[in-house]
């Protein structure tokens, strides 16, 4: 009985991280949870970590059991996209760009509409798609790289900056203002500076209040288990629930 539970604890399965949780403890807390099981086989087990999330960020953080550590490093080395829903406060600016750090600046914002706010996005999304297309090395002249363009396929051969696939404001009522941007290799850093950089091509300033993963790879926040959640029972469910998932988005990379 423990083997065969064994052989199913080793893969893939995303957990949800609050805000203000650093991604040690929560890996260590799923640690313990398996070191419940007994047997010596199982005193050897490590968790892995996937695309980290820092301490002020929340959501779908991707864990690797056994052997599925592996997993994460073919899942990197696929550059799959990741999406965020960010939010941002008009009218402020601070040194780390978080609402919380010291206070920089305050600007007014009357002017800021919803249009202009479009604008900026669509252009910001232009430059990056046009940098993803040099980072893969394609010629887009060929039908192939054509079709692969249209399919969303066209990913960086290997490490480069921070690429927005895609990005959009979804609710807009000033000072506040939230966007959901599809991306990949960001650090939430890279995307509260987003934020700042916004808010100077409006004219004004803007500080980011709130970063939270949505999707990492195949991983939604459907996925995610919550607190209540990290046991054995429900992470040896998500891993058999996500593993046709995962061999499918491999094999496609």
């Amino acid at each position: 009985m423990a083997s065969a539970r064994l052989r199913r604890l080793h893969g893939l399965f995303a957990a949800y991280k609050p805000p203000g949780l650093k991604w040690k403890h929560l890996r260590d807390t799923m640690e313990l949870q398996l070191l419940k099981v007994r047997g010596p086989a199982f005193t050897s087990l490590k968790v892995g970590v996937g695309h980290r999330l820092d301490a002020q960020a929340s959501g779908v953080l991707v864990f690797g059991v056994g052997q599925g550590r592996r997993l994460l490093t073919d899942m990197y080395n696929a550059h799959l996209t990741k999406d965020y829903t960010v939010r941002g406060l008009l009218g402020k600016a601070t040194d780390d760009f978080c609402e919380d750090g010291r206070l920089v600046e305050k600007t007014t914002y009357d002017h800021v509409t919803r249009e202009k706010l479009d604008r900026i996005l669509a252009v910001m999304q232009g430059s990056h798609q046009k940098a993803l297309v040099m980072y893969s090395n394609l010629d887009l002249k060929t039908q192939e790289a054509y079709e692969m363009a249209v399919r969303g396929l066209i990913r960086p051969t290997n490490k480069s900056p921070m690429l927005i696939i895609g990005i959009r404001c979804l609710h807009f009522a000033p000072p506040e203002f939230l966007l959901e941007v599809q991306c990949m290799h960001e650090t939430q850093k890279q995307l509260r500076k987003l934020v700042h950089e916004i808010g100077l091509e409006l004219k004004t300033t803007a500080v980011c209040t709130q970063v939270r993963r949505t999707r990492d790879g195949i991983f939604t926040l459907d996925d995610a288990l919550l607190r209540t959640q990290w046991d054995l029972h429900s992470i040896l469910d998500a891993i058999q629930a996500a593993a046709p998932r995962v061999a499918a988005e491999l094999e496609k990379a």
